[in-house]
């Protein structure tokens, strides 16, 4: 499964209402690190399909989650687990240090 894009709109029903784990990769298209982690995020959403979803959602065309959420800087991920918010991590990570900050909070 590739990466999900979410929006305000269907935050919810995408992230908080999922079966499983969502990891929340708040981003820009301007935003050099966001890129850099991207190839990672496609490549782990393929990897551990069925175990977490990876969705990304973009700052710029919707600013409500970002602001709900806290996010002051990007790239910001979190992990949703039963709809809540369990972990987050600022920042450009390897892809193995993403998979397994990843597994820890799944």
């Amino acid at each position: 499964m590739a990466t999900v894009a979410v929006t305000d709109a269907t935050f919810d029903a995408e992230v908080k209402n999922s079966d499983i784990p969502v990891v929340v990769d708040f981003w820009a298209e301007w935003c050099g690190p966001c890129k850099q982690i991207g190839p990672a995020l496609e490549e782990l959403s393929k990897e551990m399909e069925g175990k977490v979803k990876i969705a990304k959602v973009d700052v710029d065309q919707n600013p409500n989650t970002a602001t709900a959420m806290g996010v002051r800087g990007i790239p910001a991920l979190f992990v949703f687990k039963d709809g809540q918010a369990v972990s987050n991590l600022a920042g450009a990570r390897p892809k193995a240090a993403l998979q397994s900050w990843i597994e820890e909070s799944i």
